[in-house]
């Protein structure tokens, strides 16, 4: 099925997409139809070379996820498609921009579950962090965090889950369950880390692992 465009007359196909460029067609023109679909919605058309390039830069990631970062972006951005724009919105299990920012620990006795890229975009941040600029921090830290986003999903990197542990060690407790609960560690990285535990035979000594 083809759809039309405001940059082709109605009734008219798209050009036809070369299976000898190395990918498979059909999955590919889906995806750039898609694209030129989305960017007319939301306000600055794409031409067919350009939804193709993209279409190519998008190829690595699972086509589910980018459909569905897709359809966000229609509901979500009003303006110029851009490729960060869809890769932002793909959901790989990273948190997204305001949920990262709510992850930073507060305080040196604070213990927190983060990835990678909260990690850098923390330590971007932290110069202000320890001024008392908040909003700069923040600002700082979103701007840190979106680009190392879009690095590591254009990598093809999973998301992985890393335990920071503070001194409360009720606090630790109730971060590492409900990292557990969510399925962010595992019940072989969090038993050692638990500062006590039900299990009566006994456990280690917990780990501290402050990465700052």
């Amino acid at each position: 099925m083809r759809y039309p465009h405001s940059g082709y007359p109605l009734g008219s196909d798209y050009p036809s997409l070369d299976p000898a460029d190395g990918a498979d067609p059909l999955l590919e023109t889906t995806l750039v139809e898609t694209l030129l679909l989305s960017a007319e919605i939301c306000g600055r058309p794409l031409s067919v070379a350009a939804a193709r390039l993209m279409a190519q830069d998008l190829a690595a990631l699972p086509q589910a996820q980018v459909l569905a970062a897709l359809a966000r972006c229609r509901m979500e951005v009003q303006g110029a498609l851009t490729l960060p724009a869809i890769v932002l919105r793909i959901d790989d299990g990273r948190p997204d921009v305001q949920a990262a920012w709510e992850l930073l620990p507060r305080s040196e006795s604070a213990s927190v579950v983060w990835t990678n890229e909260v990690v850098l975009a923390w330590s971007a941040a932290l110069p202000q962090l320890v001024d008392g600029d908040e909003a700069g921090a923040q600002h700082t830290f979103e701007q840190a965090y979106r680009k190392a986003l879009v690095e590591a999903r254009m990598r093809g990197e999973p998301v992985r889950w890393i335990p920071s542990l503070g001194s409360d060690l009720a606090g630790r407790r109730k971060t590492l369950l409900e990292a557990l609960e969510q399925h962010r560690l595992s019940p072989e990285h969090v038993a050692p880390l638990l500062p006590e535990t039900d299990i009566d035979e006994p456990m280690p000594e917990p780990v501290i692992c402050k990465l700052h």
